[in-house]
């Protein structure tokens, strides 16, 4: 069995120890170094080469978001942030994901021992997962995209655009929702696999650098063209028809494909009151989510767009809908506005 090799990154003396008990506990992973802040991460990183690294977001000398920078830059490497839920620390850890960290942990309220191995199973999950992503895809490739500078052509009757992402999601966002027009004339709702706390911040932190609105979706919202919807973590987020507006609802019912939200759960319900008006866009993620629901809206005559592998962190969403033959476009992050402009304007 190949052995992974963990560098942990905190400034607690006892978190470093909770994460190296729970890492040596697995056969297949070993703690090859500890740092107590970001400056010592760095320089360890290139003495031990560490397949995956833990990395508190909050230190002293240099954090885990500074840290992660010089890292991604010198030594890209697969990279999990260690967070607490308090919206500085949310906010952070969003920007990290659009800097190249693969996913985050989240730290129990007042973690103690005890309480961090609540999440004993899912830090050693996203280990495992990450592992599975090759280092070429962690680079951060800086390619300018136009801004819409046109003006944009309204199309006839009422339209939505719905995008799925997963793991890599926050960077691909980073690329797509800031490109949209201000004027696209539509409602866009946003299913990115996230915990509850983090989905706020990464709307709130959308909203600052796009035309567009973007909002973490409510109980009850009433779209609104203009406006991206980001579901809430925690919760599926479903759509139903309210006399002539379309309104917004959270369940809380199973998970689908093992994640809430699910992009399935979204885009078959948008599928069955649009119909033929939606373009449907499958980021990179892990897993299959997504898949069903563009089948659902090719079947009604919708178009598909999947982000190629060529800037995919994890090519494996929008892989299930190419594979299937759900696609009618494959592109790179960085074309995908221009193309939704285009459909839109009646030459996609």
């Amino acid at each position: 069995m190949p052995q992974t090799n963990v560098l942990i990154v905190d400034d607690s003396a006892f978190m470093r120890m909770v994460i190296k008990d729970i890492i040596d506990k697995q056969p297949d992973m070993k703690v090859v170094g500890m740092a107590r802040d970001g400056m010592e991460a760095v320089e360890k990183i290139g003495q031990i080469k560490p397949d995956v690294i833990t990395l508190d977001v909050e230190m002293p000398r240099l954090n885990g978001l500074e840290a992660l920078k010089v890292i991604m830059k010198k030594t890209p490497s697969r990279v999990i942030m260690v967070s607490s839920l308090t919206s500085k620390d949310a906010e952070i850890t969003i920007e990290c994901l659009e800097n190249g960290a693969l996913d985050f942990i989240q730290k129990p309220a007042g973690s103690t021992s005890w309480t961090f191995r609540q999440v004993e199973s899912e830090l050693v999950e996203k280990i495992r997962n990450v592992m599975k992503i090759g280092l070429n895809s962690l680079e951060i490739k800086q390619i300018p995209v136009k801004k819409p500078l046109r003006p944009f052509i309204s199309a006839v009757g009422d339209k939505i655009l719905l995008i799925a992402s997963s793991t890599g999601g926050p960077r691909s966002l980073d690329t797509v929702i800031p490109h949209l027009p201000s004027n696209i004339n539509l409602p866009v709702i946003v299913v990115q696999h996230m915990p509850a706390g983090f989905t706020k911040s990464l709307a709130d932190r959308l909203d600052k650098i796009s035309e567009v609105s973007v909002k973490e979706a409510q109980e009850g919202d009433l779209l609104e063209k203009n406006t991206v919807y980001i579901a809430p973590g925690n919760h599926h987020l479903g759509l139903k028809k309210d006399g002539s507006r379309v309104k917004l609802f959270l369940d809380d019912s199973e998970k689908i494909n093992n994640v809430r939200p699910a992009a399935d759960f979204t885009f078959d319900l948008a599928a069955e009151i649009y119909k033929n008006n939606i373009i449907g866009v499958v980021l990179t993620g892990m897993g299959r989510d997504g898949a069903k629901g563009a089948f659902k809206i090719k079947h009604y005559g919708g178009k598909v767009i999947a982000e190629s592998q060529e800037t995919c962190v994890v090519y494996g969403m929008p892989k299930a809908v190419v594979e299937e033959g759900y696609a009618d476009y494959i592109l790179p992050n960085y074309k995908i506005s221009e193309k939704i402009t285009d459909i839109l304007e009646g030459r996609g």
